[in-house]
């Protein structure tokens, strides 16, 4: 039985993704740290599992992991997906689970970890922007990465339109390095992943476009 852990903190609009994407899973859990957030009841909609642990209920970050950890433990899970998960994760945590622990990042990763993404990479004049999804190792947000997608930012570009151009990315490529990895395909060799029996196009994205 293949089992999949999708951690929340909100909405879960990549959670959403995951479960409508026909993943090869037999049994998914989704586990929110915020007793309000909403993909719980999203969850609940499309038959998944649901838990809550709520942070404030603990005295300290590691506690917390701790609590979370063994939760997810009882369950077995071949990979933890963080879909908006709004904590940062204790070392320890992490490496428990290592190599089974992935993320989705609204950049282009090593370009703009931490928050605030799509207004950074506005502010800095740059002309191609996207996602990342990765695993996630103790440094954040420069795990070993698996899939990105990259859009061009347009003339007068507003942050929220950048990120609803990157978010809708997201959700394409989320399911695609869950469903690789599942499916057995992903091989992690120290700090890169390589995915068997896909092909690289050869194409190029220029923003702005190339005079004919």
């Amino acid at each position: 039985m293949k089992t999949l852990i999708i951690l929340i903190s909100g909405r879960g609009s990549n959670m959403r993704a995951l479960l409508e994407a026909r993943l090869p899973v037999d049994r998914i859990i989704v586990i929110s740290n915020n007793p309000a957030a909403e993909g719980l009841k999203t969850a609940a909609t499309k038959g998944a599992q649901t838990i809550c642990i709520n942070h404030h209920a603990f005295s300290d970050r590691t506690a917390f992991d701790s609590a979370l950890a063994d939760e997810i433990d009882r369950y077995q899970p071949d990979l933890i997906a963080l879909a908006g998960f709004m904590r940062i994760l204790t070392d320890d945590f992490v490496l428990r689970y290592h190599r089974r622990l992935m993320n989705i990042h609204p950049s282009l990763l090593p370009a703009f970890p931490g928050l605030h993404t799509h207004k950074r990479a506005l502010g800095d004049g740059v002309k191609i922007h996207g996602c990342t999804v990765h695993f996630v190792t103790p440094k954040l947000d420069h795990g070993p990465i698996v899939i990105q997608a990259a859009v061009p930012i347009f003339p007068n570009d507003t942050e929220k339109a950048l990120a609803e151009r990157v978010l809708k990315q997201e959700h394409r490529i989320y399911p695609q390095a869950v469903r690789w990895f599942l499916q057995g395909r992903v091989r992690l060799t120290e700090d890169t992943v390589t995915i068997t029996d896909t092909c690289v196009h050869d194409s190029v994205i220029y923003s702005p476009g190339l005079q004919e």
